[in-house]
């Protein structure tokens, strides 16, 4: 049996915080209608389902072809003439279910590029400004992006119905009534007011 490595670990310490962020995300679509999944909620359209779908391609796109191995999503998407910000949204006609299997598909490929490769393993991003990239620099980049669209998906769920939390009510927040964050929601208004005036005063 081959020893455990450094690599080994930074490798198993970093699909720990990608499937952090992943779990998150399927976590914020639980109970939810086909409705709720696709409802823009900020003035540039982000949504829970949008947010998978990118998500996928992003995953797909960065273990997939930026070393070299063929991914048959990647290209039908690359070769569609679509509309700019096609990713961030699914068509009424793609289910829950097509675009939950297109995300666990993207795991998938991810996983088995990062198990088969070293850290650094040569890369190449063509659309970034300096190309040439390991796998390594590669995986911190996409749990960044993920974490950060898993903090958008937990901001539009709590639009959504007021669910918050990573993986459960009360895992990171507080634990209070709706009384007592109505109160804090409004002390906050007023600290904003008070800080706007004193600004504007001077």
């Amino acid at each position: 049996m081959s020893a455990v490595t450094a690599d080994d670990d930074a490798k198993a310490d970093l699909r720990t915080y990608l499937q952090e962020g992943r779990d998150v995300l399927m976590f914020k679509l639980d109970g939810l209608s086909e409705y709720d999944l696709r409802r823009p909620l900020t003035p540039t359209g982000t949504n829970l389902l949008g947010l998978l779908k990118h998500l996928s391609f992003v995953e797909m796109g960065y273990f997939g072809p930026v070393f070299g191995r063929r991914v048959p999503e990647v290209e039908a998407w690359m070769a569609e003439e679509g509309e700019p910000n096609s990713d961030m949204w699914a068509t009424a006609e793609e289910t829950r279910d097509d675009v939950v299997g297109l995300y666990r598909r993207a795991w998938a490929l991810t996983d088995a590029t990062v198990e088969e490769l070293p850290l650094d393993a040569q890369g190449r991003v063509p659309w970034w400004s300096r190309p040439e990239v390991t796998l390594h620099r590669v995986l911190v980049h996409v749990i960044g992006e993920t974490h950060r669209h898993a903090g958008h998906a937990d901001i539009v769920r709590e639009l959504i119905d007021g669910s918050v939390g990573n993986q459960g009510v009360g895992d990171n927040l507080p634990e209070r009534d709706a009384v007592w964050w109505a109160d804090y929601r409004e002390r906050l208004q007023r600290v904003a007011e008070a800080a706007g005036g004193r600004t504007q005063g001077r």
